[in-house]
């Protein structure tokens, strides 16, 4: 079930992060990526919490190497976590990654 809902939330042309809502990485990534201007439908933040969390996390680390949140998916792509998005950020290019799945308005 887990392996289904995760793929129910990656899209090509959306990026999709999967979230604690207490995390202090993860809200790094929502402030992080609230400053672009998405089209609407084109970013989504999951609360792992409200789901089965362990075994999210389970898949996670089968698909992605790490069980760690938040988890960032760029179109189908898991680029990481927050290290990696604000490494993208800082290197300029998170906007460029984001304008090539046509989420930005």
């Amino acid at each position: 079930m887990s392996r289904e809902f995760v793929k129910s939330k990656i899209r090509s042309d959306k990026v999709a992060v999967f979230i604690k809502p207490t995390c202090p990485y993860c809200q790094s990534a929502v402030s992080l990526l609230n400053k672009y201007s998405f089209k609407k439908g084109h970013l989504e933040f999951i609360d792992i919490t409200t789901q089965d969390m362990g075994s999210i996390q389970d898949y996670f680390q089968q698909t992605t190497g790490a069980r760690t949140v938040p988890r960032v998916y760029i179109g189908e792509v898991c680029i990481g976590g927050y290290s990696d998005l604000a490494a993208l950020e800082e290197q300029g290019e998170l906007a460029q990654k984001l304008k090539q799945i046509g989420a930005l308005q």
